[in-house]
């Protein structure tokens, strides 16, 4: 997920169907009716700060072991009894807490 951008904010504003350049510097609406520039900061605004409350999950994703790593680990924990996936998926959970 990249950082939002204006296209962004005027697309969730009026929905599909409109073109441009992906920074918001040109748009076409293709009839639509454009929305003012308040409504477009506003929310620019807002769709910046959902994406700056999922940086916990941008870093966790990043660090968690992969999925064949994961079920390997899950695997072995049923052999031995033991919980190195939990312990695995714990630490990346306590490096990166949500919020």
């Amino acid at each position: 997920m990249r950082v939002p951008t204006r296209f962004n904010a005027v697309s969730a504003l009026v929905g599909r169907g409109i073109s441009g350049r992906s920074d918001g510097s040109e748009i076409d609406f293709h009839g639509k009716t454009p929305p003012t520039e308040s409504a477009i900061i506003a929310k620019l605004t807002e769709l910046i700060a959902e994406y700056n409350a999922q940086a916990y999950a941008r870093s966790r994703a990043t660090e968690y072991p992969s999925i064949q790593d994961q079920l390997d680990l899950q695997y072995w924990d049923k052999v031995n009894s033991t919980d190195k996936w939990g312990e695995a998926v714990k630490a990346v959970k306590d490096k990166y807490p949500k919020g």
